[in-house]
């Protein structure tokens, strides 16, 4: 599938991937903190529920990312990063920021992106 065959733009690329997203925010020492979350449309952003530690990294560092993994090996991961709230003990609210299809460039074929992988960045129109 070529970039040109992915829809580009985030209401049509969620659609597509269902709720279950990763949730990756930043703990203590910088050290990464993933967990798997449904997460769920609320107006022109996400809410996720998630546990304690997840609410606790996003007070202090709000830059957080969602990746959405591939559906076969040929697929798409769609990646949002976003700036977190945390509305409730354990509830985030979020903003997107940037969002783009990613996935391994093969091997014997030039990359289609600068990022030097097989990248197509997404439109954050979101209908509420």
């Amino acid at each position: 599938m070529s970039p040109s065959d992915v829809t580009a733009d985030l209401e049509a690329a969620l659609r597509e991937r269902g709720s279950a997203a990763y949730v990756i925010t930043t703990g203590d020492g910088a050290r990464p903190h993933v967990v798997l979350a449904e997460v769920s449309r609320q107006g022109s952003g996400f809410v996720a529920e998630v546990g304690k530690r997840t609410a606790a990294n996003a007070r202090r560092q709000p830059h957080v990312s969602l990746m959405f993994p591939v559906r076969d090996p040929s697929d798409y991961s769609l990646i949002v990063d976003a700036v977190a709230t945390v509305e409730e003990p354990d509830r985030l609210h979020l903003a997107p920021t940037r969002a783009v299809l990613h996935r391994p460039a093969p091997v014997l074929a030039p990359a289609a992106s600068s990022c030097g992988s097989d990248c197509v960045p997404l439109s954050l129109d979101v209908a509420p």
